[in-house]
């Protein structure tokens, strides 16, 4: 990516100048020792942070990574980070489900009955895919939503995955728990039923061969409309991983778009596969997916009530990182069962965000949630940073956090709190690129 043209505004807030000796000792794991009789080399991360936020990642990595072994445990502190807008600039997700509308690799549905791909799709919803799609392939047959006669079931299914509504304006899904999935996001690895994991790394190869060569601000034609059509990594976010890689940091990544397509794009930060967490399909015989997910915690697979979004990716993060089982799994775990660093950009990623016990992370897209936590700042673990690419400008009203910046399970809004159950007070924007 090129250097950042625009000036950023510092504006320093004073809980959160610097990590404190005590904070980083008090819940880290142990490093990874540094290797006997050599000389241990700590990483030193580029530039092109924020205000001190290099500064303190790099404390961060002093601190925990394999130069500076303190005390016996785990081998190496965890860090986790969500990917899509985190580590790249837009959505991943979005560019496999626009090639795969493009080239005409959604399958019609059992029976054509689309409420089979998702529990949470309405009758409307159904009726409105069956209507655009119905007429145009078997059940089980690849829809031609690629070519003219297919746009308007590619319309369909992009207004539904996009907008969580049809064309015609209706509500696309109800009755879900909004701390633990989100059934637009789960609707796309649904989406994929038929194909097995290695086909959709095929598919997520080339739309990510496609949107790395398309320039900055492209667009593409799905269906009878234009899209975004390109995808960067953050130069910053790629020199992090590898500084934290070298430093003896176990590295994961934690994200709500399908796994297979995870993998494939997280080995442009050096991520292999058994690092990456994202949703899963359950599989049926020959290894091709089903429209049923996996399950954590206390759900079962199948049920499709629990992905990595939320608290749904705290589940995840205990179960597949520090192996932890059943209904546990959804809890907050003891301070040394625990990442100590983790980054993300969405309140899709409050919950494993507060469970990062030394440094956590947000890129600032003006989500709510995240940004009342961020910037209340409370125990001084929060850092924030704009955009690197398009960074947004500064929000112009308050993020409402004593009212509305909390969604609870059932969607109610309410206040955000704190672990203490005070009321986060609303704050203004103040990291963000100036005008």
């Amino acid at each position: 990516m090129t250097p950042r043209s625009t000036a950023r505004r510092l504006q320093a807030v004073g809980a959160a100048v610097a990590i404190t000796a005590a904070a980083l000792v008090a819940t880290a794991p142990a490093a990874q020792a540094a290797r006997p009789g050599g000389r241990c080399v700590t990483p030193k991360l580029a530039a092109g942070w924020y205000g001190d936020n290099q500064a303190r990642l790099q404390q961060l990595i002093d601190r925990y990574g394999r130069c500076n072994p303190y005390r016996p445990g785990r081998d190496k502190p965890v860090a986790v980070f969500d990917w899509d807008n985190t580590v790249v600039k837009n959505d991943v997700g979005d560019a496999t489900m626009f090639w795969l509308l493009r080239n005409g690799k959604i399958r019609q549905p059992a029976a054509g009955d689309w409420s089979t791909t998702s529990r949470f799709l309405t009758p409307a919803a159904a009726v409105a895919l069956a209507d655009a799609c119905g007429a145009l392939a078997r059940p089980g047959a690849p829809l031609p939503t690629g070519t003219p006669a297919g746009a308007g079931c590619a319309d369909e299914i992009n207004a539904v995955y996009g907008t969580a509504a049809t064309r015609g304006g209706a509500a696309a899904f109800a009755g879900w728990d909004r701390r633990t999935t989100e059934p637009g996001y789960a609707w796309l690895p649904q989406l994929t039923q038929g194909w097995t994991a290695r086909e959709i790394r095929g598919f997520a190869a080339a739309a990510r061969a496609e949107n790395l060569a398309a320039p900055v601000g492209a667009t593409q034609q799905v269906g009878s409309g234009k899209v975004t059509g390109w995808v960067r990594y953050y130069d910053q976010q790629r020199d992090l991983f590898k500084g934290l890689q070298k430093a003896g940091f176990d590295v994961w990544i934690s994200s709500a778009s399908p796994q297979p397509v995870v993998e494939v794009w997280a080995r442009g930060v050096g991520i292999d596969a058994g690092h990456v967490i994202g949703i899963r399909n359950v599989t049926s015989y020959g290894g091709k997916f089903t429209p049923h997910l996996e399950g954590c915690g206390s759900v079962k697979d199948g049920a499709d009530t629990m992905i990595t979004y939320v608290d749904g990716k705290r589940c995840w993060i205990n179960k597949e990182i520090f192996g932890v089982r059943g209904a546990a799994a959804e809890k907050v775990q003891p301070a040394a069962r625990r990442q100590v660093f983790a980054a993300g950009d969405s309140d899709t990623d409050i919950s494993f965000l507060r469970d990062a016990t030394a440094l956590r992370l947000v890129v600032n897209r003006n989500k709510n949630e995240l940004m009342c936590r961020a910037y209340d700042n409370s125990d001084g673990k929060w850092i924030v940073n704009p955009m690197f690419i398009e960074p947004k400008k500064q929000k112009a009203t308050p993020y409402p956090c004593a009212t509305t910046g909390y969604v609870d399970h059932d969607g109610t809004p309410g206040p955000v709190r704190r672990g203490d159950t005070s009321v986060v007070p609303d704050q203004t924007d103040t990291v963000y690129a100036a005008s």
